[in-house]
């Protein structure tokens, strides 16, 4: 059975790097349980609420065997929580599950609602961690591996060690990876994210756009 191997929170800290000049990417495992409600958990606060946080990326997950791979790929260690995730998984490839699955952990029960995109950030963090850093954005999007954003559709508590069930599939094969390629890679894919129910905004409109024969637009992610 998939579990949750660590719950992860920040809040604001400065750093002269980051484009607001501080930003809450440093997450921290926390002990006990802890609470998810509609934007996200408590205890963890958002930096940019420009482009990150809000219903639609109320929490982030992200596998720890993606971390191994990394781990293999920098040839250092790489503790929960470093990528910036609130949930650490183990047990479940977070990548290939489908854009609105449900996951029940704890008493909550979230949603997968959309896909990271790499930032400055979180180039300027690997780089302050001591990793190498060099072209680490392209690094990052050429796995297609982003990890999903998550909404919660049922508030409720959360803790390290919890099972981690699907207890909804989509069923329509549209995949946390496919959509990461289709904002950020191939804009050919885009009319393929149309049959989701409850398809992120803005990413519906890019998606029309080129149903209609028009240039995507941009999409703030």
């Amino acid at each position: 059975m998939p579990v949750l191997r660590s719950v992860n929170v920040g809040r604001p800290k400065d750093k002269e790097w980051a484009g607001l000049g501080y930003t809450s990417i440093d997450k921290r495992p926390v002990t006990g349980p802890v609470r998810a409600h509609r934007m996200g958990l408590v205890g963890d606060v958002v930096s940019d609420t420009l482009h990150h946080g809000g219903a639609d990326q109320a929490v982030y997950a992200f596998a720890r065997e993606d971390l191994d791979r990394w781990e293999r790929e920098l040839g250092r260690e790489i503790r929960d929580g470093q990528f910036g995730e609130n949930l650490t998984t183990e047990g479940i490839d977070v990548n290939e599950a489908e854009i609105g699955d449900h996951w029940r952990i704890g008493t909550a029960i979230f949603e997968i609602a959309y896909v990271r995109t790499p930032c400055n950030d979180f180039k300027g963090w690997m780089g302050e961690s001591g990793f190498d850093d060099r072209q680490w954005v392209k690094r990052f999007m050429a796995e297609c591996r982003p990890g999903p954003y998550l909404r919660v559709l049922r508030q409720g508590e959360i803790a390290a060690g919890d099972e981690i069930e699907t207890v909804h599939r989509q069923g329509h094969g549209v995949t946390v990876s496919t959509m990461f390629r289709a904002i950020n890679l191939d804009h050919s894919l885009l009319p393929q994210l149309l049959c989701i129910d409850g398809l992120v905004e803005q990413v519906r409109v890019k998606a029309a756009r080129i149903t209609e024969g028009l240039p995507p637009g941009r999409t703030a992610v």
